[in-house]
């Protein structure tokens, strides 16, 4: 389902910031002197048809960066990147929200965004309020809504977008304990559907039980890859 190939992505980071035309001008024969930082460093790796693959790692190791990549929200600077199927990524949960219009506006623009047409909204619309717990909220405007009911409702519509992979980066660290248990039970049935996911998390307990392997990443590169319970072990013994 996913076949990665020698994949490295670079960014540049500068040494010094020039942020009005006068530092540009006074500057404009000193160029900047930049650093090459490699989020994610010659990566390789398949995964079949419906296997649930962890990934983990401290902040800064790669992980969000590889989901975007496998997402083709970014592009390598060399390596390739096969996935089969449709792609439903859980990465930045509200893009495309607009705070000005209610929830129930954004239940719409969002789950077009998301590939559904009006037709399929209207008849996934009250399962998604339903278990995003806004009822009482949905035609109160966005920009009114606390952060955790912002996730709650984006979450809420990906979960109803029709995928063969799911790209999951932190999603359950959405709202309180008893709609984060929610979350997780839904990648659980995904599961059970045998869809394809990808599960990035600091939660080792829930990699554990939904992933049967995780990819270890160290500065940019798969330092691991096998058995989640033996990658987690050697984790956090490093």
């Amino acid at each position: 389902m996913i076949k990665v190939e020698n994949v490295t992505k670079k960014f540049k980071i500068p040494h010094e910031n020039r942020n009005t035309v006068f530092e540009s001008l006074i500057k404009i024969f000193k160029p900047i002197n930049y650093e090459i930082f490699n989020a994610v460093d010659n990566a390789s790796f398949e995964v079949a048809t419906g296997e649930c693959i962890g990934v983990i790692g401290k902040n800064g190791s790669g992980k969000s960066t590889l989901l975007k990549l496998l997402a083709g929200i970014i592009r390598p600077n060399s390596g390739t990147i096969e996935i089969k199927g449709d792609i439903v990524p859980f990465l930045e949960l509200g893009l495309g929200f607009s705070g000005e219009l209610t929830g129930r506006d954004n239940v719409y623009l969002n789950g077009m965004l998301l590939g559904l047409s009006t037709k399929e909204i209207d008849d996934k619309f009250q399962d998604i309020v339903n278990f995003s717990e806004l009822e009482n909220f949905i035609d109160t405007k966005l920009k009114n809504y606390s952060t955790g009911m912002h996730l709650r409702l984006a979450f809420s519509i990906a979960i109803h977008a029709k995928g063969d992979v799911y790209l999951v980066d932190e999603v359950i660290a959405v709202g309180d304990a008893e709609f984060r248990e929610k979350c997780f039970n839904v990648f659980l049935n995904f599961k059970k559907q045998g869809k394809t996911i990808i599960f990035v998390s600091h939660a080792l307990d829930a990699i554990e039980e939904l992933c049967e392997k995780t990819i270890l990443l160290e500065n940019g590169k798969i330092r691991y890859f096998g058995n989640s319970k033996s990658i987690i072990e050697t984790y956090l013994q490093s």
